[in-house]
């Protein structure tokens, strides 16, 4: 069982910057993936970024987020980072963080079910 803790929202306007934290606690493996989800109302979820534990600079970024979003990790930690720069207004959403162990056919995919869910923290952008 695999506990995820989100924080680091808020509220921020075009052009800034927020980070976003995702803590784990249980029984991560060293073989998993963890990966940032977002939803805004009336939209379908989307995933954001994805990152394997198992090897270093193995990461996804949905187009949307190339270029802005950074997705790390502290292992040391157990902690994911997403570190959002250049944000605008359609980057308003609930942001979940999210894991599962690496499946070798989809790795660490968004498309992929995720197991485990934190309870999401609100990122709001305002022009």
């Amino acid at each position: 069982q695999v506990q995820l803790v989100e924080s680091g929202g808020g509220s921020v306007q075009a052009g800034g910057s927020l980070r976003l934290s995702c803590a784990a606690s249980g029984n991560t493996g060293s073989h998993y993936c963890t990966a940032w989800f977002r939803q805004a109302p009336g939209k379908e979820r989307e995933g954001v970024a994805t990152i394997y534990t198992g090897r270093v600079g193995n990461t996804y970024y949905a187009d949307s987020v190339k270029g802005r979003f950074t997705i790390s990790q502290d292992n040391a930690e157990n902690t994911v980072y997403l570190q959002m720069n250049r944000l605008k207004p359609e980057d308003t959403a609930m942001y979940y963080c999210a894991a599962r162990p690496w499946v070798l056919r989809y790795g660490c995919s968004p498309e992929y079910n995720y197991n485990y869910w934190g309870q999401g923290t609100q990122v709001t952008v305002s022009s």
